[in-house]
């Protein structure tokens, strides 16, 4: 007599600009130690061995997303938990747009929902084609790489693809079907949450998303903008002890 094992909720893990499944490796080892189902992926136009992906669009990211949800079987009955770090947040938030009841809950890692409407980077001239990890002195100056040792960031170097341009330009598009209503936290590394939740409430434009959702938790995990580099181990926990709230 066979005895079925409890099913692992998934939580679906999405990095950032210029990275893959692999910048996760570190927090899947704690979420699977912690019983979880970590499920990395990597975004169309962010694998290095897909000959065309520099033709990849925002469309394509979502719908990546939503053929993972279904391989993994996830329903209104199994739902998913979907961990968004940085520029995650546009396929995201479409995701979520699209799929509210697929969602149990969403983590934004160092991020937030996007507005409809808005793009990452829709200033970007027609002839960019590409946009690579700039170097490391220039970044410093977007987003923070407190906590990352050389090591970390020669791997970051070497590991990095270049974004395609065609996502950065690509609008969210967004019709409000309750994506506010899924239970929501925000992991703070960067901007400390007082910060976030005052520019959220003065109506800025990168955070004034966060002020309509109805279910929103807050917490602070002091660090650059990389944290499952940075503070893997504690990202791991607060990713598990999110989940199941």
């Amino acid at each position: 007599m066979t005895t079925n094992s409890p099913r692992r909720t998934p939580i679906i893990l999405i990095a950032g600009h210029w990275l893959g499944a692999w910048a996760w490796d570190a927090v899947v080892e704690a979420l699977d130690a912690a019983q979880w189902q970590p499920v990395p992926l990597t975004l169309p136009g962010l694998d290095r061995g897909d000959h065309d992906r520099l033709t990849r669009t925002l469309a394509d990211q979502v719908a990546a997303v939503e053929r993972l949800s279904e391989r993994l079987g996830i329903s209104r009955d199994e739902q998913a938990v979907i961990v968004a770090h940085s520029g995650a947040n546009a396929p995201v938030s479409v995701f979520l747009d699209r799929h509210p009841d697929l969602v149990l809950r969403v983590i934004w890692v160092d991020s937030g929902p996007m507005a409809s409407g808005v793009a990452s980077a829709p200033d970007l001239p027609e002839d960019v084609v590409e946009l690579p990890l700039p170097p490391f002195d220039q970044l410093s100056d977007q987003a923070s790489i407190d906590g990352l040792s050389d090591t970390d960031l020669e791997q970051f170097r070497m590991q990095a693809v270049s974004q395609p341009a065609s996502v950065l330009r690509d609008p969210v598009v967004l019709h409000d079907q309750g994506s506010t209503r899924v239970p929501t936290t925000l992991v703070c590394c960067s901007f400390p949450s007082a910060q976030v939740l005052e520019l959220a409430r003065a109506g800025h434009p990168m955070f004034a998303p966060i002020a309509k959702l109805e279910r929103v938790d807050v917490v602070d995990l002091p660090t650059g903008h990389w944290p499952m580099w940075s503070r893997p181990e504690a990202l791991g926990r607060l990713i598990a002890q999110e989940s199941a709230r």
